[in-house]
């Protein structure tokens, strides 16, 4: 009984490690593959952040499939102000440890509600996005016109 007692005892304080997987790109040839899902330009969705790892499936893509609720399909670029924004609305995404410049796949209500409070197109509310990286399931509550407005990448 003792030794079992040992065993659980050791088992118990024994930390475990888990491992960290970043930035891996499947490659045939030259082609990279990932997601499968589409961009706002009908184009393969690009990979949007590993670090910290984003998405709703925590891929790094902003893949919204639909058992995400959220529609977590804008590909953003935190802010101080939206993190405020967000905080106000009852998500306050600084607990999950993200910071004003953290790319991070955001709702699409959560990035319109910040576009429609905005006291003009300069308000830094309203996170800037990567259009290559947002998926198409965005133009679900957003039009294509508002998103160009705080796109990193025009086309």
């Amino acid at each position: 009984m003792q030794s079992l007692r040992n065993l659980f005892s050791r088992l118990s304080t024994q930390t475990r490690r888990y491992a960290q997987v970043h930035d891996i790109q499947i490659k045939i040839g030259e082609r990279v593959l990932g997601s499968m899902e589409r961009n706002v330009f009908k184009q393969p969705l690009a990979l949007h952040s590993t670090k910290p790892l984003t998405g709703f499936m925590r891929t790094g893509y902003c893949e919204a499939p639909q058992a995400d609720r959220g529609n977590h399909s804008v590909a953003g670029i935190l802010t101080t102000e939206f993190l405020d924004f967000s905080a106000s609305r009852g998500n306050d995404l600084r607990s999950a440890g993200l910071t004003d410049g953290c790319k991070w796949c955001l709702c699409v209500t959560r990035w319109k509600e910040a576009f429609e409070a905005r006291t003009g197109d300069a308000d830094r509310k309203v996170p800037k996005i990567v259009l290559k990286a947002t998926n198409e399931r965005a133009l679900e509550g957003v039009g294509i016109e508002d998103l160009k407005k705080f796109a990193v990448d025009k086309e």
